[in-house]
């Protein structure tokens, strides 16, 4: 299971970065939200089709609701905030539901940049208010660095992998 979703979880985020970086440069920090709220879902959904997984990214405190963690993740996801990191890289869990579907949850810790432009604590009021604009209910700031942010959740259907 690490095997095949970890290197799904590297590219997930490597293409993010590189294109929230790309927008920063191009246009600055409101480019970058626009990244997250279009590009994410999108990179998300052609890693689902290619992989037969289905990948998103979710958090406890979220800037879109459709992110919430799952109910019945939530110790999973509690137990990644702890501690977000393991040995240099992102923490996971993996486990099987009661449904058969196997899960990979990999942490997305809280990078001091550029993260913490757009979710961190001292935000730019004029960001700040672009980004209460496209998200109204938004909780997804006053992360330190180094704290978990949210995380990626791979989902496997049942027998997939022949587990």
């Amino acid at each position: 299971m690490a095997a095949r979703s970890a290197p799904i979880a590297q590219r997930f985020a490597a293409d993010l970065r590189m294109q929230l970086q790309s927008a920063l440069e191009a246009g600055g920090p409101k480019n970058a939200v626009s990244v997250c709220r279009d590009v994410a879902p999108a990179l998300a959904e052609a890693a689902s089709q290619e992989s037969g997984a289905e990948i998103r990214r979710i958090a406890a405190r979220n800037r879109n609701p459709e992110g919430s963690v799952p109910g019945e993740m939530q110790g999973r996801y509690d137990a990644l905030a702890e501690a977000p990191m393991a040995g240099g890289a992102p923490a996971r869990r993996i486990w099987r539901a009661e449904d058969g579907k196997v899960h990979f949850m990999s942490a997305i810790p809280m990078a001091e940049q550029p993260c913490s432009t757009c979710h961190g604590r001292d935000i730019d009021p004029d960001l700040a208010a672009h980004i209460v604009s496209l998200y109204p209910e938004d909780a997804a700031t006053g992360f330190a660095p180094g704290t978990l942010r949210g995380a990626l959740l791979i989902s496997w259907p049942a027998g997939s992998l022949g587990a």
